[in-house]
Formats: C-alpha cells, structure tokens, sequence
C-alpha cells in the first residue's frame, strides 16, 4: 500500500496562504494586496471576491481539526468567528484595472482541507 504524502498538499496550501491569510491587511488595502499577491481569476481576469482572513495560520489550521466542525465534502466551518476584510470587485476587468472595495466583518469561516490542511476558503458566515 502506498503512503500518501504531504507534499502535494504543500503547494495549494502555500496558494491558500498567499490567497486568503493577512494578519494586518486592512479594508482600504483590497487593491495593493491583491495586486502584491498575484491574486486573479483564471485567464488573468480580476477576481470579484477576495478574503482574507486576519489571523495567523497556525489559529487557522486547527480549523482542519479540533477547531471545526465537518460540514461534509471535506469541508470544516470554525468552531469561533474570525475577523475578515473581503475585497469585492467595484471596477475593471483585467488585471492591473482591477480596483476593489473592502469591508470588515466577523464570520465563521468554512474550509476545504486536505490531510487536516486548509487548502480551500469557501465562505463566511455570520
């Protein structure tokens, strides 16, 4: 039998990080974050929602694990709110036109993860 390792993991959790974690981003960065990020929709299109979680990614990993609650489909919801800036497209199309507007909130989040590794933001709820 062979022994599935973490190193495919690795990358989309490295993704998921550059993508979804800012400990200090703030709702009037949306722009410069995205944009330092290399944060866009396939083909190169301005992505119309982005979050961040403002945590750091060890509160956030246990979420795969004793700080979530399965939702099915390897998807975990947080068993605690986390702040959230999420960046909603207000104009452009293609990048570098994107320009976006952020807003803070306080949501449990929802995760896919691999392995007990976040690899996958999928919503927050109020």
């Amino acid at each position: 039998m062979k022994i599935k390792s973490n190193y495919d993991i690795k990358p989309r959790y490295r993704k998921f990080l550059s993508q979804h974690v800012g400990l200090r981003v703030s709702e009037h960065a949306c722009d410069r974050e995205i944009k330092k990020r290399d944060i866009t929709a396939p083909g190169n299109d301005c992505k119309e929602v982005n979050t961040f979680i403002q945590a750091n990614k060890n509160d956030i990993k246990v979420v795969c694990g004793k700080g979530g609650t399965p939702k099915g489909k390897n998807l975990f919801k947080s068993n605690k709110p986390f702040p959230l800036v999420t960046c909603k497209l207000k104009s452009g199309e293609r990048r570098p036109k994107c320009q976006y507007r952020g807003k803070k909130s306080t949501r449990y989040i929802v995760l896919g993860c691999d392995r007990g590794w976040p690899v996958h933001y999928e919503e927050g709820i109020i």
